[in-house]
């Protein structure tokens, strides 16, 4: 059986991402927004997908690459009649002392051998495939109507071999600029070839600034530069993935949309950013998380919108699926489970604003209030089950991890509390950390001498490897060993892949590994000296990258193959955090 693995790269600009197919075709884009309907969506329909696609006659063969440090996504065709590449790229740099980032994809069309015979087909949709957008001809230009907005072409490709989809000789270098809402109202060329340019300076530029140790470098800026897009910068949301509907594995029915913002999610991203010493993200998720906390006046939910909207109701959508994988879902019903998790995983990824002097953040005068607020959340929920990290929609149980980020978040607000010279605030959090932990005592098997994953539960769950990760558990500790040991005999697959469980859940047994698990096993590793095995497992894990050195969701331990929604922020920020891990234990200096 052939590997699967997602033939596509990304390119994006803090306002939008895209897909771009080996085959040139834009297999995905959302408009105006990451969590819009599809503009293209060949992705999840070949035929209400539309298509944007600059392909030759005949057969072809194609490979792709990133210019060198950035986020500009090169896509070379060879045919019979010669070579031509398309270059594309989100517009973003810094103009008048903000960040321009565009509702503009570019692409460049650049011959570099012969005559090719070459294509443009440009078919946007609107309202997932439900809406054919009416194209009407300008003087230099096509534009898609049917939608709020108008969709706008502008081109130096005669409209006419557009609009009536033939093919031309390529012998010159070409451009297109497609807009959503705000047209190119500018020189063609000298524009685009301006903001290629400079967008290319700011990526580079943005690497260079990046601290990143001196191993596994290659690896960590291409999972820098894929993350640093997945963030809504208006807002300073980070979303899962930019994808929906992608399965876990063919046929499994696990098929979610993620283009929505998980605080859980934010905790481990975070830290990546701050590994690298990166600061910026990490101020505006806080302003995002600020307007969610102002407007819960009750429970946080698991996840919301990247404008913090609350209501995500979940449903399904008419088209044929990826390979077919139905059903297609928009909007997500984990909204409105209970993780109690949340409140923790909040403390600890806004600890560094407090903490880290690096920073030039300063404690805000209600630090307390807000801080106290999330406490008495955790104090309200301590003896409440809850759907969990994983999201059972038909399972609530006493989660071990969920009383590790009580513990953890509790410890987080002692320190803050120390910050902030604030007494009683420091004693609500001490007594809340002492009763996370008797809790997580409660979950310990000890003829197996392993935490299980809840409360009365013999399951094993890969998200207790963050029990020595957050050093709840000593990483020298035997007992911290034979947690260890335990979950390698019972979850870890070939390869370094790990299972999440190995249980039914409300789909029945998992068939695939999950990405990130790995890359926490890996840090495990680290953290208790196996450096050497650490090394190994990262390396084993970054072959299941696509071209582009992309990571999956999940991946089948069976054939290497690459499921789930793609790319996954959460992978690559596993890659971060285990390099960071080992480069750490090794004494790697910092070289960039």
């Amino acid at each position: 059986m052939a590997r699967h693995v997602y033939e596509t790269g990304i390119i994006g600009n803090c306002s939008y991402i895209a897909h771009v197919h080996l085959n040139t075709n834009i297999e995905w884009l959302c408009w105006p927004r990451f969590d819009s309907s599809f503009i293209f969506g060949g992705l999840l329909d070949k035929s209400k997908g539309g298509e944007f696609s600059i392909r030759p006659q005949g057969e072809f063969t194609s490979r792709q690459y990133y210019i060198d440090n950035t986020n500009v996504l090169v896509t070379e065709v060879s045919c019979a009649q010669g070579r031509y590449r398309v270059i594309d790229f989100a517009p973003r740099f810094v103009q008048y002392e903000r960040y321009f980032k565009p509702l503009m994809l570019i692409r460049k069309i650049e011959l570099l051998e012969g005559r090719p015979l070459i294509r443009v087909t440009c078919r946007p949709m609107g309202n997932y495939g439900q809406i054919a957008l009416h194209p009407y001809k300008g003087s230099n230009h096509m534009e898609y109507h049917g939608l709020s907005d108008p969709v706008r072409l502008t081109t130096d490709v005669p409209l006419t071999y557009i609009d009536e989809n033939k093919h031309f000789v390529l012998n010159e270098n070409k451009y297109l600029v497609l807009t959503y809402g705000s047209p190119l109202e500018a020189p063609l060329q000298h524009t685009a070839d301006y903001f290629l340019e400079k967008t290319i300076e700011y990526w580079r530029q943005w690497i260079q600034t990046t601290g990143i140790e001196n191993i596994y470098q290659e690896e960590v800026i291409r999972s820098s530069l894929a993350l640093k897009i997945h963030q809504f910068e208006d807002t300073g949301a980070i979303i899962a993935a930019s994808t929906t509907s992608l399965p876990e594995a063919n046929g499994s029915g696990r098929t979610w949309d993620y283009r929505y913002c998980w605080l859980r999610d934010a905790y481990y991203i975070l830290q990546a950013f701050n590994h690298i010493g990166h600061f910026e993200e990490l101020e505006r998720y806080f302003h995002f998380f600020e307007n969610i906390a102002v407007s819960s006046r009750e429970r946080f939910q698991p996840l919301y919108s990247i404008t913090g909207e609350s209501y995500l109701p979940e449903r399904e959508i008419d088209l044929e699926g990826y390979l077919g994988n139905k059903p297609v879902r928009i909007g997500n019903q984990a909204a409105e489970q209970i993780q109690n998790d949340t409140y923790g995983q909040i403390l600890v990824s806004l600890l560094p604003l407090y903490v880290d002097n690096r920073i030039k953040y300063r404690a805000r005068v209600d630090a307390a209030q807000w801080v106290s607020n999330i406490l008495h959340k955790i104090e309200a929920v301590m003896d409440e089950p809850d759907a969990g990290l994983w999201e059972f929609r038909n399972i609530r149980q006493y989660h071990c991890y969920t009383y590790l980020f009580h513990w953890a978040g509790a410890c987080a607000a002692m320190k803050m509390a120390e910050k902030i010279q604030h007494k009683s605030l420091r004693q609500l959090a001490v007594k809340l950390r002492n009763k996370a932990a008797e809790k997580i005592e409660q979950c310990y098997d000890p003829q197996r001498r392993v935490y299980t994953e809840a409360i009365g539960s013999r399951h094993l769950d890969a998200s207790t490897l963050q029990l020595i990760l957050m050093n709840y558990l000593d990483p020298k500790s035997q007992r911290a060993k034979d947690h260890l040991r335990c979950l390698e005999q019972h979850l870890k697959a070939e390869n370094g892949l790990f299972y999440r469980y190995k249980h039914e859940d409300d789909f029945g047994k998992p068939e695939t590994t999950f990405l990130v698990t790995a890359f926490w096993y890996v840090e495990v590793l680290a953290h208790m000296g196996r450096v050497k095995e650490a090394q190994e497992n990262f390396e084993q894990l970054m072959k299941y990258t696509n071209h582009l050195g992309l990571l999956s969701e999940d991946v089948d331990a069976r054939d290497g193959s690459q499921w789930g929604n793609f790319p996954q922020a959460y992978s690559h920020v596993g890659v971060m955090n285990a390099a960071y891990r080992i480069a750490k234990k090794i004494d790697q200096p910092i070289f960039l």
